[in-house]
C-alpha cells in the first residue's frame, strides 16, 4: 500500500476542485493510503468530504495573500512579508512555521509520492528526501505588467521553489493552445520536468434527472451566464463589478444569468424588466419575461444547461473556469479580471479572439455590444480552440502517479 500526499493551497476553489477531480480518480489505481492537507475553508471542505477520513486530513498554515475589496490586498500582502498585518505574523515567520509543521508530517507518515497543487513548500521538503513529488500549476513565472515589476524577485522565489519538484504538470492543452501561457515562461534549466497534462475537467458524466424550474424558466431565452467565482474577497470584488455594469442604460435588454457560488438558496431570485422579484419556480409558473436570475449554487444539471444554452459567459479570469467555458462548451468569454494572474489569461484569450476583456462598467458594456456584432467570428475561432483543447488532465495525471508507483514496487 503505497501513501500518496495531497497537498492543496488554499488560496481560492481551483486547486481544491482540481485535486478533489483528481483524487478520485488515484484511488481507481490501487488500495492505497491518502493524506490531504490545507487550511481554513479547503480543510473544512476536506473534512466535510471525507468524514470517514478525518485522521488522513492534516491542517497546515501554509501562507496566503492578505484579502482586500477585490481579490488579495497588494499593499497589506508586501507589509506583511516582514511585519505583522491584521491577524497575520510576518510572512517569512509563517514560512518557517509552516515548514516545519509539514516536516513533522513528513517525517511522521512516510510517503511514497506527493501532489502538490500549490503548495511550493511540500516541492522543496520532498525533494529534501528524495521523495517524488508532482506540482501541478497554470502559473510559473507570470508575465509582470509594469505597474507589478516591483513582484518580480517574488516571482523568481516561487520560480524556484516549484523548480525543485520532479516533475512539473501544466494543467493545459499543449502550446499554442496553452491559455496559461502568459503564466508561464518556463527556463531551459525546468524545461525537461514539464509536462502538459491538459485541464482537469470534469470526467463524470451527470445522471440526468427531471428538469428543474430554473432550466424550464431558460429555454429559448438569449442570455449570457455571469460567473463568480473564487474565495470571498474575488467573488464579492467580481460580483461588484457586474452590478455596476447592470445598471448601464446599454443593459436593460441584456439576459442574465449569475451564478453567486454560494450555497445559499436566500440568493435565488427573478428580476423582470420592471425590477420586480419573484422566486424561480414563481417567475417560471407566471411566464415572467426576465432579464436577470440570481442563484447562489447551480447544481451539476442546472450548469450543464446553462452552460450549453447561454450566448456567452462573463468570468473574471480563473484558468480552471475558463477551461471548462471554453474547451469543454466551446462558449465565447467576457473577462473582467481581479489579479495579474486573470488579465494575463484573459489577455491571451483576446489575442486569440476567443473572447473579449474588459475592465470597468463602460468597457463591459462595450465588450458585449462588440461580442454581438462580431458572435460568428469569435464562435469560429472558439470551435477550433474546442477541437484541440485538451480537458484529459485527471488522467494522464493518474497516469503518471501509477507509474511512477508501479516503478517503487
Amino acid at each position: 500500500m503505497a501513501k500518496i500526499g495531497q497537498f492543496i493551497y488554499p488560496w481560492g476553489n481551483g486547486h481544491y476542485s482540481r485535486m478533489m477531480r483528481l483524487n478520485e480518480k488515484l484511488k481507481e489505481i490501487g488500495n492505497n493510503e491518502f493524506h490531504y492537507f490545507s487550511k481554513g475553508d479547503i480543510y473544512e471542505k476536506l473534512l466535510e468530504k471525507f468524514p470517514n477520513e478525518k485522521e488522513n486530513i492534516h491542517e497546515v498554515l501554509m501562507p496566503t495573500p492578505i484579502d482586500g475589496k477585490f481579490g488579495p490586498s497588494l499593499t497589506k500582502s508586501m507589509l506583511n512579508f516582514l511585519l505583522p498585518v491584521e491577524e497575520n505574523k510576518p510572512l517569512v515567520t509563517q514560512i518557517s512555521s509552516y515548514l516545519k509543521d509539514e516536516a513533522k508530517l513528513y517525517n511522521k507518515i512516510g510517503f511514497d509520492l506527493v501532489i502538490n497543487d500549490g503548495d511550493m513548500g511540500s516541492n522543496v521538503l520532498a525533494q529534501r528526501r528524495n521523495i517524488t513529488s508532482l506540482f501541478v500549476t497554470n502559473q510559473f513565472k507570470p508575465k509582470l505588467w509594469k505597474s507589478r515589476i516591483y513582484f518580480k524577485p517574488a516571482l523568481e522565489f516561487v520560480a524556484k521553489q516549484i523548480s525543485k519538484a520532479t516533475k512539473i504538470l501544466v494543467a493545459d492543452s499543449e502550446p499554442p493552445y496553452t491559455m496559461c501561457e502568459y503564466n508561464l515562461n518556463f527556463t531551459k534549466e525546468v524545461e525537461e520536468k514539464v509536462v502538459y497534462v491538459g485541464h482537469f475537467t470534469n470526467e463524470k458524466k451527470i445522471e440526468k434527472s427531471e428538469k428543474s424550474d430554473l432550466e424550464k424558466l431558460v429555454v429559448d431565452s438569449v442570455y449570457g451566464y455571469w460567473m463568480r467565482t473564487g474565495n470571498k474577497s474575488t467573488n464579492d470584488g467580481t460580483g461588484e463589478r457586474y452590478e455596476e455594469a447592470f445598471h448601464q442604460s446599454e443593459m436593460k435588454d441584456e439576459k442574465r444569468i449569475v451564478s453567486h457560488a454560494r450555497n445559499d438558496s436566500g440568493i435565488d431570485r427573478v428580476l423582470d424588466r420592471d425590477g420586480k422579484e419573484y422566486s424561480i419556480s414563481e417567475a417560471y409558473e407566471k411566464k415572467i419575461d426576465w432579464i436577470q436570475i440570481d442563484k447562489g449554487f447551480l447544481s451539476e444539471q442546472e450548469k450543464e444547461t446553462v452552460l450549453n444554452l447561454c450566448k456567452y459567459s462573463v468570468v473574471n479570469g480563473s484558468h480552471t473556469v475558463m477551461g471548462e467555458i471554453l474547451g469543454s462548451h466551446a462558449k465565447p468569454i467576457i473577462g473582467i479580471p481581479i489579479y495579474d494572474e486573470h488579465t494575463n489569461q484573459i489577455e491571451w484569450v483576446k489575442e486569440k479572439k476567443l473572447g473579449l476583456f474588459a475592465r470597468n462598467r463602460v468597457q463591459i458594456a462595450e465588450a458585449i455590444r462588440e461580442m454581438h456584432e462580431n458572435y460568428e467570428e469569435i464562435t469560429d475561432s472558439v470551435k477550433e480552440f474546442s477541437r484541440n483543447f485538451n480537458g484529459n488532465g485527471v488522467s494522464n495525471t493518474t497516469k503518471i502517479a501509477s507509474e511512477i508507483l508501479e516503478d517503487k514496487k
